[in-house]
């Protein structure tokens, strides 16, 4: 299972973000990717890196389709294959 962190934004826009973030929640949606938004990223969960890959592609460009003329995108990537590890097992090994 691979767990990521997705953060994108637009450049040059107003300060507020939301509008973008919510397109981007969509995208996962429609894709029917497993995801938990915070304040700051969204943690996304998937069976492959091809899967994450073209999520994470068509959320990029469909910011850009909401009107952005630079975009942002970072993403970091667990991909463990020594055990299963999913959004929740994470959440536990901490408790």
């Amino acid at each position: 299972m691979i767990i990521s962190q997705l953060s994108i934004a637009p450049v040059g826009k107003n300060t507020g973000l939301s509008k973008y973030v919510k397109i981007v929640i969509k995208t996962l949606e429609k894709n029917k990717i497993k995801h938990e938004t915070n304040a700051m990223a969204t943690v996304i969960e998937t069976k492959s890196l091809d899967e994450l890959f073209k999520a994470v592609k068509q959320a990029h460009n469909e910011v850009i389709k909401a009107g952005a003329k630079r975009v942002i995108t970072e993403l970091k990537i667990d991909h463990r294959i020594d055990k299963k590890a999913t959004i929740e097992t994470k959440l536990k090994s901490i408790q």
